[in-house]
């Protein structure tokens, strides 16, 4: 079977090809750099398999031209999902696949990373004595030990975190409307536990009811210097509120992975161009924020898992027309989750 893979990198061909030969090479796979589009799906003719990633456009248009053309598999390789229009995809009768758990430490030890990086202004110290500064003004942390931490999303990826986290000596809170029996915390509704949170982290997908969650009148329940990571998906928090509240400081660290308005700007080297989104911009403005570009999945390990369950669920949809992991709606709301 032909697969066309989109916004394919160097890693992607590698990882891909390498997983296809593992499975006896049963696949052909072309990869285009080019992100895939209403206008770019013309590259998928006569093919009944594509793979986009996160920062693609499969809405009603880009589904009606795949569609048109012969493409019966949207196969991502990725967990998320919020980029596609599941309902036109039912209605053209085209099946989504998705990579649902390919490596959960790969982002929660990233998550860790992030934290400990801004507690301690390991970002910042580095780059002063990169420049000869040794001096310690500016850079004071604080201990994670004692510190109240809560996880918004705990599945595979929050509990993790939260396990993590436990062994620092930190009180955890969580919030999901599907509890985890082995949760080291305790669950509470979102309000309480945005009342009560030292540090915040967030692990939920973005649907319709998780997005700008974290807007206005949510921060505003939050302490005042409260610590704010978020790796799951950009459009989780009100980017705009957020600015408003590093100014004000009611948030006082900020670390994000990712951003609601990325697919302009992650995974390309921008560095001999501006910055053309100007709430970005800002953001990069602040001592007190560490952004990565969406870096939390990219470790081999998680990579290497990541191709092979593409490859097997393409392998699947040949053999018995249904992939091994097809996309399900989300049902539940986090805000009401107690």
């Amino acid at each position: 079977m032909e697969l066309v893979v989109f916004s394919a990198k160097s890693y992607d061909c590698q990882f891909l090809e390498e997983a296809n030969a593992a499975a006896g090479s049963p696949h052909r796979i072309v990869f285009h750099e080019a992100r895939l589009d209403a206008q770019s799906a013309i590259l998928a003719k006569g093919v009944r398999a594509v793979c986009p990633f996160v920062n693609d456009v499969v809405d009603a248009a880009t589904l009606r031209v795949l569609h048109q053309h012969g493409t019966r598999l949207i196969c991502l390789r990725s967990a998320g999902f919020n980029h596609v229009d599941l309902k036109a995809a039912e209605e053209l009768d085209v099946v989504v696949a998705r990579v649902p758990a390919y490596s959960p430490h790969a982002v929660a030890e990233h998550t860790i990373a992030i934290l400990l990086s801004l507690v301690r202004q390991i970002h910042r110290a580095y780059a002063r004595v990169r420049d000869g500064n040794f001096a310690l003004d500016g850079l004071l942390g604080f201990d994670l030990a004692g510190r109240t931490v809560g996880i918004v999303g705990t599945g595979k990826i929050g509990l993790l975190v939260a396990q993590m986290l436990d062994r620092f000596g930190c009180r955890l809170l969580g919030c999901d409307p599907d509890r985890s029996s082995v949760f080291p915390g305790e669950y509470l509704p979102l309000d309480q536990l945005l009342e009560q949170s030292d540090i915040i982290s967030l692990h939920c997908p973005l649907n319709p009811e998780t997005h700008h969650l974290l807007d206005a009148d949510a921060i505003g329940l939050m302490k005042d210097g409260v610590t704010l990571i978020n790796t799951s998906r950009g459009a989780v928090i009100d980017t705009r509120a957020v600015i408003g509240a590093l100014k004000t400081g009611k948030i006082g660290l900020l670390g994000l992975d990712v951003y609601e308005e990325e697919d302009e700007l992650f995974f390309e080297d921008l560095s001999e161009r501006p910055i053309m989104d100007d709430v970005f911009a800002r953001l990069l403005t602040f001592p007190n924020v560490l952004i990565t570009g969406h870096q939390g999945f990219f470790t081999s390990d998680a990579l290497t898992a990541i191709a092979a369950t593409t490859i097997a669920n393409v392998t699947a949809f040949e053999k018995e027309g249904a992939p091994l992991h097809p996309v399900g709606l989300p049902t539940g709301s986090i805000k009401g989750a107690a």
